[in-house]
């Protein structure tokens, strides 16, 4: 399993959860979680072992402060919880949009599913245990220890300030600030 054949399972997944490119169907992310982890589920433990480190560093290379300050406009706040809770429902929207929002943060409010979810927030907390979920169903035991390491980097000094902060937060991400804020 490397990342590749992740992002590929989880446009598998999508499309089992009823992603449809032709009518913009965006299924639920839970639902995408769930399909990921039976499709992991599928594989050998140690691909499935290989698929929580996976997950793991993506979650690190989208440790980063323009997103969480995107995430604290979309959520209404965003605690370091709550910031990883954000980055599973990102990785359940696929590679494109990942990719796309690590990039550029505001094009997220090009997407129909934040500008509906701007009064109740978007998280999956589901994705993070997407492979421990396989590894338990296709074993019936615990990932094995040393399964992952993580390492997040630091934050962005440019981007401390108070997210709360309308004026700053409206000028770094306006297209987000505008439909969020208004």
């Amino acid at each position: 399993m490397d990342e590749e054949r992740f992002w590929q399972l989880i446009e598998e997944a999508r499309t089992r959860a009823g992603a449809d490119a032709r009518t913009g169907a965006d299924p639920a992310a839970r639902e995408v979680a769930g399909q990921a982890s039976a499709l992991l589920a599928e594989l050998a433990p140690a691909d499935i072992a290989r698929a929580q480190q996976v997950l793991w560093d993506l979650l690190a290379q989208s440790y980063r402060s323009p997103l969480w300050a995107a995430a604290h406009l979309i959520n209404g706040g965003c605690s370091d919880d709550g910031f990883d809770y954000f980055r599973g429902w990102l990785i359940t929207r696929g590679r494109a949009v990942f990719e796309r929002a690590l990039a550029d943060p505001d094009s997220l409010a090009t997407l129909p599913a934040v500008a509906a979810a701007v009064a109740e927030g978007l998280e999956c907390e589901d994705t993070l245990d997407i492979a421990w979920q396989a590894y338990r169903a296709a074993t019936g035991g615990e990932l094995p220890d040393g399964s992952l390491t993580i390492g997040y980097p630091d934050l962005d000094p440019e981007w401390d300030f108070d997210f709360d902060d309308e004026e700053e937060i409206t000028r770094r991400l306006p297209a987000l600030a505008v439909l969020c804020l208004t």
